[in-house]
C-alpha cells in the first residue's frame, strides 16, 4: 500500500524576533480598547469594517506584511504576518475593511498580477486603503466552483461580464473584487476548464450589488450582480483558461488562517473569565477546548511556515478550516451549557458576544468551502477516491 501524504506540514517554532512584534499589536490593541475606540466582538473579521482602523494598521507596517517593499509592503514573512493577525482577532479587533485583499488578493496578484496592477494596487492594500471582495460563489453552485456560469465575452479591448456573484463579504464598501468567469464553454468532461479571473472594479457601469442580510440584519453578505460589465485586458488576472489552477492555489490563504479557528475566541476567553469555580467535569469540558485550540493554532502556524517556505499547502488547509470552524461551533455549544446566561445583543460582556456568536454561527461550516466539500479534498488528496 502506497504511504499517504502527510496531512500537516511539520511544526514550526516561531521565530525569536516576533516576540517584539507581538508586545507591540498586543499594547496598541490594549490602547485601543481603552480608548473606547471599539468593543471585542465575535467574527470580526466579517463584521468589523473599520477604516479608520485598517488604516492605522497600515501607517504602522501591520499590513502588507509579505508584500515587496517596492510595492508599498514590509518584505516580512508570513510567521510575522501570523503574530499580527492572530493578535487581532485574539482581541476582537475590527479588521473586515482589509481582511480579503490582504489575506489573498495581495498573494494573488504578486504570483499572477502584471506589473501594472501590483503598482495599481498593492501599495494602497499595503495601506489599509484598498479594499477587495472574492467573487467565487454563485447561485445554485454552492461549494462547486467548477459549476460557476458567470461568463465573460471577447468584445474589442476586453471583456464583457455577465452573470451573478454571491455571498461577497464587503462588496458594498470595496472597490474591487476578483470574479471567476467562463471564458469558454463549459465541458462535462473537463470541467475545470475555460475558467478565468478578472479584476472587476465595483463602480463600474452594469454592476448591481443588493444586501443580503444576516438573521441579526446587519449587511455583510451581497449579491452582485454583472450586466454586461466591461472589463479591460489590463483587468485581466494570470492566463486566460487558468483560472481553476489559480483559485486553488489562492484557497491555502483563504482556508487556513487563524480566522479559522479563532472567530469565537473572544467568546472563549468570556466564558472561562465567567466560569470561576466549576466542577471538575466541567473544568475537564472547558480544558479540553483549550487544548483543541492549542492544536489548531499549531496547525495553522505549521501552515504558515509552509506559505513562508514558498510551499501551497492547499490539502493541509482544507483539514485546518474543517476542524477549526467545528471548534468554533463548538465553544459556542460549550459555553450554552456551561453557563444559564441567555444570549443578548444588546447586552455586555459574555452575554453580548454569545448573542453574535450565535448569530454568526450558520456561516462558519459554509464561507470558505462547505465542509463536506472539504472532506472530499481531503480524501482525494490522500487517494481514498
Amino acid at each position: 500500500m502506497a504511504e499517504l501524504p502527510d496531512l500537516v506540514p511539520p511544526p514550526v517554532e516561531l521565530p525569536e524576533r516576533v516576540a517584539e512584534l507581538r508586545a507591540e499589536v498586543r499594547s496598541f490593541v490594549t490602547g485601543e480598547q481603552s480608548a473606547g475606540l471599539w468593543r471585542p466582538r465575535a467574527d470580526t473579521w466579517l463584521s468589523g469594517w473599520d477604516e479608520r482602523f485598517s488604516k492605522e494598521l497600515g501607517s504602522r507596517g501591520w499590513l502588507g506584511m509579505t508584500i515587496p517593499t517596492e510595492y508599498g509592503g514590509q518584505a516580512r514573512g508570513a510567521l510575522e504576518r501570523y503574530v499580527v493577525t492572530e493578535e487581532l482577532l485574539a482581541a476582537g479587533a475590527p479588521v473586515a475593511a482589509h481582511w480579503i485583499a490582504d489575506r489573498q488578493i495581495a498573494p494573488s496578484l504578486l504570483r499572477f498580477g502584471t506589473e501594472e496592477q501590483k503598482q495599481r494596487f498593492l501599495p494602497g492594500i499595503a495601506a489599509g486603503e484598498v479594499y477587495f471582495g472574492i467573487g467565487m460563489s454563485e447561485p445554485d453552485s454552492g461549494s462547486d466552483l467548477a459549476s460557476v456560469r458567470s461568463r465573460a465575452d471577447r468584445v474589442e479591448g476586453g471583456w464583457e461580464l455577465t452573470g451573478t456573484k454571491v455571498w461577497t463579504s464587503g462588496a458594498h464598501h470595496a472597490h474591487a473584487f476578483i470574479a471567476l468567469v467562463r471564458t469558454s464553454p463549459r465541458n462535462e468532461r473537463q470541467r475545470h476548464a475555460g475558467l478565468s479571473q478578472m479584476i472587476v472594479e465595483l463602480e463600474s457601469p452594469g454592476v448591481t450589488i443588493r444586501p443580503i442580510p444576516l438573521l441579526t440584519g446587519a449587511h455583510h453578505f451581497n449579491e452582485v450582480v454583472l450586466d454586461k460589465v466591461f472589463v479591460p485586458d489590463a483587468r485581466v488576472l494570470g492566463e486566460v483558461g487558468q483560472g481553476w489552477r489559480q483559485v486553488t492555489s489562492e484557497l491555502a490563504f483563504e482556508r487556513s488562517g487563524p480566522e479559522r479557528y479563532l472567530s469565537t475566541f473572544p467568546l472563549l476567553v468570556a466564558l472561562l473569565r465567567e466560569c470561576g469555580e466549576l466542577d471538575p467535569g466541567r473544568r475537564r469540558d472547558l480544558g479540553g477546548l483549550v487544548g483543541r485550540y492549542w492544536t489548531l493554532r499549531r496547525m495553522s502556524m505549521a501552515i504558515a511556515g509552509a506559505l513562508d517556505a514558498g510551499q501551497a499547502p492547499e490539502l493541509a488547509a482544507a483539514v485546518v478550516k474543517d476542524l477549526g470552524t467545528r471548534f468554533e461551533n463548538e465553544v459556542i455549544d460549550s459555553g450554552r451549557l456551561l453557563l444559564a446566561v441567555p444570549p443578548d445583543p444588546g447586552g455586555e460582556g459574555y452575554a453580548r458576544l454569545l448573542a453574535e456568536a450565535v448569530l454568526h454561527a450558520p456561516g462558519f461550516t459554509l464561507r470558505g468551502g462547505a465542509n463536506e466539500i472539504l472532506r472530499g479534498i481531503v480524501a482525494r488528496g490522500l487517494g481514498l477516491r
